[in-house]
Order: structure tokens, then sequence, then C-alpha cells
């Protein structure tokens, strides 16, 4: 079974930002940032997990990231923001991880661009919508 690896860089208000590295593929990561692995407010926390592609009827093609401690419905999907809503940042994941081609900025605001495209070469041509285990690390 494939070993993708995400290696977190940085992490603030605007999110926490990171790579995705599987077989000869490198994109861009976006998480929100760590508030304790809270529901819906908080990255996941690091550790090794089973990742499942599903078909998702919100998003389309994404992976489903199994036996999170304490959580439940975490994908990797697509989305462009990740920020602390509470600090007035918009976001598109409730604790999900976001890909996408490379990192820029939309309305005043740190993202990933280009993420349909990114999870779709991901996922048709690097795992070939097949399962796999994802390392998550942080190197800040």
């Amino acid at each position: 079974m494939e070993l993708v690896t995400l290696m977190r860089t940085r992490t603030g208000p605007q999110g926490t930002f990171g790579v995705l590295t599987a077989k000869n593929f490198e994109c861009c990561s976006l998480e929100l940032p760590w508030k304790g692995n809270q529901n819906s407010i908080s990255c996941i926390p690091t550790g090794t997990y089973f990742c499942e592609f599903i078909h998702s009827s919100h998003y389309g093609p994404s992976y489903w990231v199994h036996d999170v401690p304490g959580r439940s419905e975490i994908l990797i999907h697509t989305g462009n923001f990740a920020g602390d809503t509470e600090q007035g940042y918009e976001t598109h994941s409730a604790g999900c991880i976001l890909v996408g081609e490379r990192f820029g900025r939309f309305d005043s605001q740190d993202a990933v661009l280009l993420s349909r495209k990114t999870l779709r070469k991901f996922t048709d041509k690097i795992v070939q919508r097949e399962n796999f285990n994802l390392e998550i690390k942080e190197m800040y």
C-alpha cells in the first residue's frame, strides 16, 4: 500500500500549510490551525492514518481519513481557505485537508490554488483511486 506524507511547514491564524508527497508527486496542503484537535475548528493530530477513496456527495472524488482520534468525517478534498473563523478568516475546511498546486492569496488571505486540478491529478494519476496510508509530520 502506498505511503503518502504530509509535512506541515508553518501554522497561524490563516491555516496550517504543508507539502503532500506521493511517488514523484508533490503538492501544497492547507488545514485549519491547531486548536487541540477540536471538532470542526482544528487540524488533526500528527500520526499515520488509513485513507479510503470515496465519492462525497458534496466534494466529489475525495479521500476519507480514517481513525482520527475523537474525530470523524475527515476528508482530503478541494478548497482554497482554512483560516481561523474566530479571527475573521474564511475557511473551506471543517478539519479536513485541502490540496492545491501552489500557495497564493485570494481576497487578502493565504490560500492553496488550483485545488480541483491538483486533487484530480493526485486521485486519478498518482494514487489511481487506491487506498493509501497518510503520515502527517511537522517541521515547525
